[in-house]
């Protein structure tokens, strides 16, 4: 992808152009069917997944979300010691993905202050969400 493609993508709206640059240059792009499983839990998280087109269906012990473009999953594993899956996530349509290294995802969270934010927004309503009414 483009720095101009990523930089339409919600999460990396606020990267600098040098970061586009470097994250176009180190990112891949994972195209699924539906159904495809992008990842297991208990794996060893290689690095996180922004989609760019389709939806994903998440699975974790606690319950399910679907996700859609512009969202993202494979972050707790940057930020957690030892960095295992704690969700099988499969494609739940035909999705594309923008695939982030480890190494690379981790160098533009400490890089770009308006990614982390970004990231723990969407941490924080995730968690809320998931919490009893009650």
């Amino acid at each position: 992808m483009t720095p101009d493609e990523l930089r339409s993508i919600p999460l990396l709206a606020g990267v600098s152009q040098a970061g586009l640059e470097r994250l176009a240059a180190s990112a891949g792009e994972l195209t699924c069917e539906a159904g495809q499983v992008v990842a297991l839990e208990g794996d060893p998280g290689s690095g996180m997944f922004v989609i760019v087109d389709g939806r994903a269906h998440v699975e974790w012990r606690g319950g399910t979300v679907d996700l859609g473009g512009g969202t993202f999953f494979g972050e707790l594993t940057l930020l957690a010691p030892g960095g295992t899956r704690n969700a099988r996530v499969r494609a739940a349509t035909s999705m594309r993905c923008l695939a982030i290294p480890r190494d690379d995802a981790i160098e533009l969270i400490e890089s770009e202050p308006s990614v982390a934010l970004s990231m723990l927004r969407e941490i924080a309503r995730r968690f809320a969400s998931a919490l009893p009414d009650d």
